[in-house]
């Protein structure tokens, strides 16, 4: 396996770079992605580093979405496709994977996390993405890697996961972070989900404020200060977002700083959606 210099989940510019170069390179994949597009396939296509494949996060990172309430609008993707679409961009369970989006990591996390849950041992994000590979006036291509097929198969479970009531007990008896913008949270706009506002008793934890302004995260002791300041550390977390994405960069952060979290999939989109489940549109509970 490709050594790093340290245990993080990310990787620098720097380190990538000798990795890429050694005789056990990681398997690169592209996962730049933005909500409402366009679609970050025209940015591989323009132009990616060298080996890398891309990996469509609607498509090969999630299931098509299912009925109002159920599961959201990422549903997590069954094992077999996810299997098999990684085995196709060559993943195999013996060799390092490096992910990477445009700057923020907060596509990125999404695959960062699948595949540890998936039981991956060696996933990194790269730090500051495609933006910091090319600050450092590094090569990038439009050139197509090579097919190589993998081996890694999915064993589920290797991450923690909530459900709807879960997510619920957790706000009452844990800490539930909400990873969205604060105007969501707060319920003064919802542009894309159902109704707007949050999970009673969840704590607004916008994940914006985990990276600067170059997309880079912010230093592990800054993350761990911030957490430990909305009660990470003393009382088990869990994460949700809109509908799972963002969420894994709040737990790709915590886990920065070393603090462990747990994942609610179906998030705001499969919450807002079940008329059943209340919402709340005050501010930030003290």
């Amino acid at each position: 396996m490709t050594t790093y210099h340290d245990g993080s989940p990310l990787v620098s510019v720097a380190d990538l770079q000798e990795a890429l170069a050694s005789d056990f390179p990681p398997v690169l994949l592209d996962v730049r992605w933005q909500l409402g597009g366009p679609p970050g396939v025209e940015d591989y296509t323009a132009g990616h580093l060298p080996g890398a494949h891309f990996v469509a996060l609607d498509a090969d990172l999630a299931a098509p979405a299912g009925p109002p309430g159920r599961g959201g609008r990422h549903p997590l993707p069954g094992v077999e496709e996810l299997g098999a679409a990684l085995r196709r961009f060559g993943v195999r369970a013996d060799r390092p994977v490096v992910v990477y989006d445009g700057a923020t990591s907060l596509a990125a996390a999404r695959a960062w996390w699948l595949l540890r849950w998936a039981g991956h041992p060696d996933v990194r994000v790269l730090d500051g993405g495609f933006a910091a590979w090319q600050a450092a006036g590094l090569p990038v291509t439009a050139e197509l890697p090579e097919t190589e097929e993998g081996d890694f198969k999915p064993v589920p479970g290797h991450l923690p996961t909530v459900d709807g009531d879960g997510a619920a007990a957790w706000a009452r008896t844990g800490l539930l972070l909400d990873a969205r913008a604060g105007e969501r949270y707060r319920g003064e706009t919802e542009p894309i989900d159902p109704r707007a506002g949050h999970i009673p008793g969840a704590v607004s934890a916008p994940t914006t404020e985990n990276v600067g302004p170059d997309g880079r995260f912010r230093p592990a002791a800054e993350l761990a200060e911030r957490f430990r300041a909305l009660g990470a550390g003393e009382r088990e977390t869990a994460v949700y977002c809109g509908s799972g994405v963002t969420a894994a960069h709040q737990i790709l952060a915590l886990e920065v700083a070393g603090l462990p979290a747990t994942l609610y999939p179906g998030s705001w989109s499969e919450w807002s959606s079940d008329g059943t489940r209340p919402v709340a549109v005050t501010d930030q509970p003290g």
